[in-house]
């Protein structure tokens, strides 16, 4: 028997209702799920334990991107912090050109799934970070790239006259 994960949909919803039919001529009746489905895709999942990378459905069944987008947000969000995902070394790994990366960048950039920040190095050398967000409009967290702490200022000079009275 497969083993099963009891919090997943047994089927993808869509956030703005595009399951449901537009008009009373198009609807169908309900399909209830059966053990042996006749047509359609069948699930046959295995518990992933590592090495894995959760992809939310909002990504993955995005109306609005390319299938070559989609693969790339997924890729990139597969990769370690501090992997190199520069236009240079995507198409170095892949087939698609430099224009077709550049331009899925921009487009993941454009929906909120990617963020390029310049950043300036302690010698001096201006850098670029890319930023993968899985959820796009999500409330980032503080801690997801502290900058580094500058020391607080020495205390000002002060001789035993500045001192209070006791």
């Amino acid at each position: 028997m497969d083993v099963q994960n009891p919090s997943a949909p047994s089927r993808a919803q869509s956030a703005d209702g595009a399951d449901r039919p537009h008009s009373r001529a198009t609807r169908r009746p309900p399909v209830r799920p059966t053990a042996h489905p006749t047509a359609g895709v069948v699930h046959e999942n295995t518990r992933h334990t590592t090495r894995f990378t959760v992809i939310g459905n909002h990504l993955a069944q995005h109306r609005e991107l390319s299938l070559l987008v989609i693969g790339l947000a997924c890729h990139i969000q597969s990769l370690p912090t501090g992997a190199r995902s520069d236009i240079k070394t995507l198409t170095a790994r892949f087939d698609e050109g430099s224009t077709r990366i550049a331009a899925a960048l921009r487009e993941l950039e454009a929906h909120g799934y990617l963020r390029r920040e310049l950043h300036r190095t302690p010698t001096g050398r201006i850098v670029t970070r890319t930023v993968s967000c899985n959820q796009p409009g999500a409330a980032r967290p503080s801690h997801a790239h502290p900058e580094p702490a500058t020391p607080p200022p020495p205390p000002p000079f002060r001789t035993p006259a500045d001192l209070p009275a006791e």
